[in-house]
């Protein structure tokens, strides 16, 4: 077996159990988008606009809260994973919310999703999982309309503290995920006509201290970047919202967005 296909299977094999062992009833679609702490997809939904009747790409869609949400706001939705049991909980979550989706099943950066079909592609924590990001990319490009756009987060390689988080949750990620840099923006530049990014999570971040110090949740015992969604909004707002103002001022400043925790990509085809 190849490396490639060696790394396809293990990261196909960690999805799978994760969608095994994942009741729908704790898939939280709403929390994902318009939760306090939700700071990625609050931001890409104010610059992505009404997508009533809009066809939808979301890659690595996972359990499905992307797709479902888009799919409740009228949007056309297509969802592609490379874990067969992850699409399944997809369209579950789906038929719970009654709404249907499309599914394609394949890797991210090894597909052909074809030529101008989607108006817009979204994926969330999907490019540090792709061994091959500028295929994808191009991939992504070719399926736009012309004017289409694209809008992707995904996890920073640089804040020391989440180099540590990263290497105590060993059990909640895979071991060839490779953290976003800021050098793969190139790539974008160099396929897109139009390409921005912003950057969230840093004095934010005090709310994993707050799992791991105060509540005592180890990395390994509940995936943070899930359970943020859980929490109730007014007892955590007095203290969080003035840290995301703070995040807001600091991350506009030279050098403290290599701290950030997350980007957010968006530009045009």
């Amino acid at each position: 077996m190849n490396l490639n296909r060696y790394r396809s299977s293990r990261e196909r094999g960690f999805h799978d159990n994760w969608a095994a062992e994942t009741p729908l009833a704790e898939i939280k679609v709403y929390e994902a988008f318009e939760h306090l702490a939700a700071q990625e997809n609050r931001f890409i939904l104010s610059l992505m606009g009404d997508v009533s009747g809009l066809k939808i790409l979301d890659v690595g869609a996972g359990l499905g809260e992307s797709s479902v949400y888009f799919a409740l706001k009228d949007a056309k939705v297509t969802a592609i994973d490379l874990s067969p049991l992850m699409l399944k909980r997809c369209v579950a979550l789906g038929e719970e919310h009654g709404v249907d989706i499309t599914t394609l099943l394949g890797e991210a950066d090894r597909f052909d999703y074809g030529a101008n079909r989607f108006d817009i592609a979204y994926g969330a924590n999907i490019l540090h999982h792709l061994g091959d990001i500028p295929a994808f990319l191009h991939a992504v490009h070719r399926a736009l309309v012309p004017g289409g756009r694209f809008f992707f987060f995904d996890p920073l390689g640089y804040n020391p503290a989440i180099q540590i988080y990263r290497r105590l949750a060993t059990k909640v990620r895979t071991e060839d995920e490779r953290p976003f840099r800021f050098t793969h923006l190139n790539i974008f530049q160099e396929i897109f006509s139009e390409t921005h990014h912003r950057e969230f999570w840093l004095t934010s971040l005090l709310l994993f201290f707050k799992y791991f110090l105060v509540d005592r949740v180890h990395p390994n015992a509940d995936r943070y970047w899930k359970k943020i969604f859980k929490e109730d909004p007014e007892k955590i707002g007095w203290w969080f919202k003035p840290l995301l103002k703070l995040d807001k001022f600091l991350l506009g400043l030279p050098l403290f967005p290599y701290l950030a925790w997350n980007m957010v990509v968006w530009g045009k085809k």
